[in-house]
């Protein structure tokens, strides 16, 4: 099996990623949201240029996949046209910000996230995928997600905390994303070309005390699908959003707006609770703890189809299933209970690791994944 290509970027709207069947195109929503009228139109536009779908990433982003290069500027002007999209590249690049979904508006979480976003330019040069976390409800929600700045709360308070380091910096919301700017200079000042994420430059190279000392407060339980107090999570196995089902079900349930997370969950605001067979409803289907990625023939790098094997094998396993066209493992980065990685048409298995693990089994083809025993 030959190595993976890893880009080293992701995609943006202004700079999509080629695949298999045409540009991604990464949408960023702004504080997580879009309302109404905004998602009704991404909709309309991944059926218009895309394949029909949407891919609810692990950054909270949403993709539309399939996009002819011809028709790109074309979806850039109708993006434009739903203010999702920043004028100046440079800026939507820097606007990797992972926010706790259940923010009230106005509240702090929405302060600092627009503040945040209000002040980007002021930021210093930064690796691609360098991004931040705004998880400032009364519980964590977004400890185990990727990011390098984390603003939390602790019990005495806000904080701001590298990430790799166990304690942060005690702030105030007036100097909170000052604070935030200092820190990106002072990683960009010290990082290398072997440490460009925030977690490898701390274990490399001490932070200075002073952003240290404050521990944070506790990680609250993983949402669900289900009602809540703003409306109703909905899961998307694997992801993935069917543009006209999603389209059927913000329309039929009378939600005002749609946030996104990094857990194959959407919150559709005020929207009554429905029964849906296109999206997940149970917090115990097993699909929640399955990852596959696109798989090919939709990326070029994949060696086996993905989301066939995944729906056939997540009823079957106990735990977490993650499924990978090949070894880069881009559609779940921790250790998965069972993890398969595409190999020339089969799967090499690794057992409690992660796809660049050493496999324990190789050459397994769908139908002997069905009669085996993964305990």
């Amino acid at each position: 099996m030959s190595a993976p290509v890893v880009q080293g970027w992701c995609p943006g709207a202004h700079r999509p990623m080629m695949s298999g069947d045409g540009l991604v195109v990464r949408v960023r929503p702004r504080l997580a949201r879009l309302d109404a009228q905004q998602a009704l139109g991404l909709c309309e536009l991944a059926e218009r240029f895309g394949n029909g779908t949407i891919d609810l990433t692990n950054r909270a982003n949403l993709q539309l996949r399939g996009v002819q290069e011809a028709d790109h500027q074309s979806l850039l002007a109708e993006l434009s046209a739903l203010n999702l999209l920043d004028a100046e590249p440079g800026i939507e690049v820097r606007r990797n910000i992972l926010v706790s979904p259940l923010y009230q508006a106005g509240d702090l979480t929405a302060r600092l996230t627009q503040e945040l976003i209000d002040r980007l330019a002021e930021l210093p040069a930064l690796p691609a995928k360098f991004g931040f976390a705004v998880d400032t409800g009364p519980e964590r929600l977004l400890a185990a997600d990727s990011a390098d700045i984390r603003l939390e709360t602790s019990p005495d308070g806000l904080i701001l905390r590298a990430d790799g380091a166990e304690t942060g910096r005690p702030v105030t919301e007036d100097e909170a994303v000052d604070k935030l700017i200092a820190l990106a200079r002072w990683f960009a000042g010290n990082h290398t070309t072997a440490t460009r994420r925030m977690a490898r430059t701390v274990a490399a190279t001490d932070l200075p005390r002073d952003w240290l000392g404050a521990a944070p407060g506790p990680v609250g339980d993983p949402l669900m699908p289900g009602p809540c107090a703003l409306g109703v999570f909905y899961g998307a196995a694997f992801g993935q959003l069917p543009g006209r089902k999603l389209r059927d079900l913000i329309e039929s349930s009378g939600a005002s707006a749609l946030r996104v997370t990094p857990w194959r969950l959407i919150l559709l605001e005020a929207g009554v609770a429905l029964s849906t067979s296109d999206f997940v409803t149970d917090g115990t289907d097993p699909l929640m703890t399955t990852d596959a990625c696109p798989g090919a023939p939709f990326c070029p790098q994949a060696q086996a189809e993905t989301r066939d094997v995944a729906r056939a094998l997540a009823p079957h396993i106990s735990g977490s299933l993650h499924v990978s066209g090949c070894a880069k493992g881009c559609a779940r980065m921790g250790p998965a209970e069972v993890t398969l990685i595409g190999d020339n048409g089969r799967f090499d298995l690794v057992k409690q690791g992660r796809a660049g693990d050493e496999p324990c089994q190789r050459g397994l083809t769908k139908e002997t994944l069905m009669t085996m025993d993964f305990t």
